[in-house]
């Protein structure tokens, strides 16, 4: 029996495809593709965290996610802006390794739009206390006891956007593998400058 995948060996068909589970993660909570692993550091420090994708932009090659700019990855990304994005499917048998370049956007517009996007409930994350990582003598949500038991109101959620940010990731390059039964496909997009598809062996 042949797998129906149209895509299989189409660099277009690819390229469409990895895009539609990109964009569709966005939306979607229960896809495989909406919680990718993102790498950031230099060669002393490299460092890894499950991030949610927010945003994903085919016209301009980028995607994005939410941070608090309290973070430790904040600095990192500053001192070096490139980093490394792994995505993987286990019913789509598809894995993405993305290298990108990071921008950290803060109270501007890119964080505003994303901000009112962003809802009341969902804020909770930015109106922790101290920092993300902040050494604790005991165990804690980082919350105040209001916050922690969702007892707050949208206005009051505004609180949290001093310490949001958007952390954008404009694509240099996605590296496709799909694991087939008959065969395993491989391919790298280059988006530097004029795009290229190049065939991998698996």
């Amino acid at each position: 029996m042949s797998e129906p995948i149209s895509y299989y060996e189409n660099s277009e068909e690819i390229e469409k495809k990895i895009w539609s589970l990109l964009t569709t993660a966005v939306k979607d909570r229960s896809s495989e593709f909406r919680t990718p692993v993102f790498i950031c550091g230099d060669d002393q420090d490299l460092d890894g965290r499950v991030v949610v994708l927010r945003k994903a932009d085919q016209q301009n090659n980028f995607i994005q996610y939410h941070s608090d700019i309290r973070s430790s990855k904040i600095e990192k990304i500053k001192k070096n802006p490139k980093c490394s994005i792994l995505f993987y499917g286990k019913e789509e048998k598809i894995q993405l390794r993305v290298k990108a370049e990071c921008e950290v956007n803060y109270k501007n517009d890119i964080t505003k739009e994303s901000w009112e996007k962003t809802g009341h409930i969902s804020r909770k994350c930015y109106l922790v206390t101290s920092g993300p990582g902040t050494k604790s003598d005991k165990p804690t949500s980082g919350l105040d006891n209001k916050f922690e038991n969702f007892d707050f109101t949208k206005e009051e959620s505004e609180a949290g956007y001093k310490n949001f940010c958007v952390i954008k990731c404009k694509i240099q390059s996605i590296e496709w593998l799909y694991l087939a039964a008959k065969g395993h496909r491989r391919a790298l997009i280059d988006l530097n400058g004029s795009k290229n598809f190049t065939w991998l062996v698996p």
